[in-house]
């Protein structure tokens, strides 16, 4: 009695009480003391706002308290939230297959942390991490109000409006649409029940039209004008009703035959079946070519309109030459023509590699340019001089010679005469052959008059001289030819005379 009537010592054991009271109430978010824990750590995508000393409830008890959260690096290399959750043992070992999800506790933000108790024997151990993808998270309230923003709000309460003027005025139909949607309904089970079935292929019936809608999306042009003309068709038909009802009338009728002759038409729709497989890989491959066609196309267009222009023009031309043929001289002239073209043909033969080989045309354009390009006091005069003839017998000045020049009882130098007819161009097989300026004087070639003259007289020169400066090599790709004539004395003589 004594003790407990001592003030001090009263005092002292009040406030030793109240000491324990405030950390007991102080630790009691970190858990009560005394009381045997085990930790387990887990991972989450989002903390969720979580604070340390949040609850961790299961089943509406509280077997825990969330005592840290730091950010880490997830697997997939985002960063989320590591909780370090220390749980009363009192509770039992936690499954493996647990999962765990951070929920609000009250509309002004409190959370917790709620664990869904597996079955897996296997348990955490103290220590132990749960991975990302047995942990979640819930949408703050915050968040689902963020999406109803002033765009959106504006939106809902158009729509509301105009659903609202949808229905003003329409309870009959309404009405009317409910009594009428049961039947509807029973008849719709079969039809759902039939699109339902794996047979159906109603997933791929939706890709094929998404197919359909991209590949007609560039004629969607075309397609408008097709139902604006459908349209004036359809309201044509409406202005006759009469017609119309005897065209119902008569289509049984139609159906009827169509049907018969689906026998006759059976074989024809086998044929096009095979035919259209036999076509599908050029169907394939015609996706890959419509550009170009397109292009060709449009490039085309405007020519063909401009075709019936031109085939006036071609008309008026055509009734021309019909004229020209139906006078009496024309035959004639086609005939002299004919005849004309015949005869220079051989010749242009032989004469074209002059020009094309040896480019004989140039040179004698330029020689005689050259012949007239002597100055004279009034301009320029022709050049010319006399050609005086070495004296000997028969020489080349003299009047009375009865044999060719051939050094006879020369007083100077010999003269021998070089009189070589049709010189060659090219040789029989196009290599060039241009004779002409190509050599100096031959001393005998000659083999039809006798030994003792050294004149030369035969048309060709043993060996192919070769081109000139600005010549060509063999006669031109494509460019018929003859090496020897084909008119004249020389074509008469048998080939084995030919030199």
């Amino acid at each position: 009695m004594r003790l407990a009537s001592n003030p001090v010592l009263v005092g002292a054991v009040t406030v030793l009480v109240t000491t324990v009271a405030v950390f007991l109430a102080y630790n009691a978010n970190n858990g009560l003391p005394f009381v045997p824990t085990e930790t387990v750590k887990v991972r989450v995508a989002n903390g969720a706002n979580l604070i340390k000393g949040n609850e961790v409830r299961s089943g509406g008890s509280r077997v825990g308290v969330v005592t840290d959260m730091r950010p880490v690096r997830l697997p997939d290399g985002t960063t989320g939230a590591e909780l370090t959750l220390e749980l009363d043992t009192a509770h039992g070992a936690v499954p493996k297959d647990s999962t765990l999800r951070i929920r609000p506790r009250s509309a002004l933000g409190v959370k917790y942390v709620e664990l869904t108790r597996g079955r897996s024997r296997e348990m955490f151990r103290n220590g132990d991490v749960m991975p990302p993808t047995q942990a979640s998270y819930s949408t703050e309230l915050d968040q689902v109000y963020k999406m109803f923003d002033a765009k959106t709000r504006r939106a809902s309460q158009e729509n509301l409006r105009g659903f609202g003027d949808a229905f003003a005025g329409r309870g009959g139909d309404v009405g009317r649409t409910l009594e009428d949607l049961p039947p509807l309904m029973e008849s719709l089970q079969p039809v759902m029940h039939t699109l339902g079935a794996p047979e159906t292929d109603l997933r791929g019936f939706v890709r094929e039209l998404g197919d359909a809608a991209r590949i007609v999306a560039p004629v969607s042009k075309q397609n408008a004008a097709l139902f604006t003309s459908a349209a004036d068709t359809f309201e044509a038909l409406g202005r006759d009703p009469q017609a119309l009802k005897d065209l119902i009338d008569k289509s049984p009728s139609t159906l009827d035959t169509a049907v018969a002759s689906f026998k006759v038409q059976q074989p024809f729709l086998d044929d096009v079946t095979a035919f259209s497989k036999d076509l599908s890989g050029a169907t394939h491959e015609l996706r890959g070519a419509l550009p170009p066609l397109n292009r060709a196309v449009e490039v085309g267009t405007p020519v063909q309109e401009r075709v019936p222009a031109l085939n006036e023009e071609v008309r008026k031309t055509l009734g021309t030459v019909r004229h020209l043929a139906e006078q009496p001289g024309t035959d004639a002239a086609l005939r002299g023509l004919t005849a004309t073209v015949t005869t220079l043909n051989p010749q242009l033969r032989f004469y074209g590699p002059y020009v094309t080989v040896c480019n004989g045309w140039n040179y004698f354009w330029t020689y005689l340019a050259e012949h007239f390009s002597e100055p004279d006091t009034t301009g320029s005069a022709q050049r010319a001089l006399v050609n005086f003839a070495s004296p000997q017998e028969d020489s080349l000045g003299s009047m009375g010679a009865d044999e060719p020049a051939n050094g006879k009882n020369a007083a100077g130098t010999p003269q021998y005469a070089q009189d070589q007819p049709y010189g060659a161009a090219v040789a029989p097989n196009g290599q060039a052959d241009c004779e002409a300026g190509q050599r100096g004087y031959v001393e005998r070639q000659a083999r039809f008059f006798p030994k003792q003259y050294k004149i030369a007289r035969d048309p060709r020169s043993p060996g192919l001289q070769g081109p000139t400066f600005t010549g060509r090599a063999r006669v031109p790709r494509g460019e018929t030819f003859t090496a020897e004539p084909e008119t004249g004395v020389y074509s008469e003589l048998p080939r084995s005379e030919h030199p």
